[in-house]
């Protein structure tokens, strides 16, 4: 999800910069709300469990793909179906570029031994670089982000009227535990957040197990609301573009947050910001990383999927009192 969302802000500067060419996004449907509003931006859905399956499947994405006379291919995933595909158009004469994902360099960033600790080009400005091999200039210094959306009735049923209130976003799970808070600090984050009643929080996750720990968390407050299971993607987008700031893991929902232009706080484990994947537009000490001279091999992976012993608890040494103040800094901006 988070792999999507970064290449919103660069495929929405390539619009507005080049209002006159059109881009086909192939991807899974449940991404299509992530691209709305683009102007000349066309999604095509792909179905990896049904047509689109298997080698096969990818010989009849290809086929569906090349009766839209594309002229040229940006891969900005570079895995092996994006590969093949990209293949396919070069075999047939078309221009072809991909994202350079830089693994070497994040094999050095993460690795025990002479670890290289400096930050590493973001994929976003990787994704940039992709459209710049097909010859097409992208400024993304200036970014321009979705208005704030108006939320139907059925909406502000759940959710309740913004009015004066702080709306803030929280976000407590990722893919891998090694990059989740601690579940007890958590609790202190939201409790903390709540006690001013100006403050409404919003819970996101999804899944029974989640939303049986997010309503946990809410402990029947009534300025803290569960949001997981009672919208779908499109109302969530709609609900982060009003929110005034997002607290987030290293995951999927500071990308999404990040790609519609609002304030974003990352809580980072066992991975780092300086891997590229620092949410878009944001600053640095909105980052907040685990304390390194406690444990100096971090960042231990990319993705958090790496566990190493005696690690386990870096996310502890990020403070309560640190996560509540820079979310009160971005409030008072």
């Amino acid at each position: 999800m988070g792999d999507v969302a970064m290449t919103v802000p660069v495929i929405r500067a390539f619009m507005q910069q080049n209002p006159c060419i059109k881009i086909t996004v192939v991807s899974r449907p449940f991404f299509k709300p992530f691209f709305d509003g683009i102007h000349n931006v066309d999604f095509f859905s792909v179905d990896v469990k049904g047509r689109h399956k298997g080698f096969f499947g990818l010989l009849k994405l290809y086929s569906d793909l090349k009766k839209r006379n594309i002229d040229a291919i940006a891969d900005l995933h570079n895995v092996l179906r994006s590969q093949i595909i990209r293949k396919l158009f070069a075999f047939s004469g078309k221009k072809v570029a991909f994202t350079d994902k830089g693994r070497a360099e994040k094999k050095a960033l993460t690795r025990a031994e002479n670890k290289i600790f400096q930050p590493l080009k973001s994929m976003v400005d990787r994704h940039v670089d992709t459209f710049n091999q097909l010859g097409f200039k992208v400024d993304i210094s200036n970014p321009i982000f979705p208005q704030k959306a108006i939320l139907s009735n059925e909406i502000v049923k759940i959710l309740g009227e913004k009015g004066n209130n702080k709306w803030i976003g929280i976000a407590p799970f990722a893919q891998y535990e090694s990059k989740v808070y601690p579940l007890d600090l958590m609790q202190k984050v939201i409790d903390d957040l709540a006690s001013n009643t100006t403050h409404k929080i919003f819970l996101f996750g999804g899944g029974n197990k989640e939303i049986e720990i997010l309503n946990s968390l809410a402990n029947k407050k009534a300025n803290v609301i569960t949001i997981a299971g009672k919208l779908n993607l499109h109302q969530e987008l709609q609900l982060i573009t009003n929110l005034n700031v997002m607290l987030s893991m290293d995951s999927g929902n500071s990308h999404i947050a990040a790609m519609l232009g609002i304030k974003v706080i990352t809580l980072w484990g066992a991975t780092h910001p300086f891997a590229g994947f620092a949410p878009f537009n944001q600053p640095l000490e909105n980052c907040l990383t685990a304390d390194r001279e406690m444990y100096p091999l971090l960042p231990t992976s990319v993705y958090g999927n790496k566990k190493v012993a005696g690690y386990e608890e870096v996310m502890r040494s990020i403070s309560v009192e640190k996560v509540v103040f820079s979310i009160q800094s971005q409030l008072a901006e």
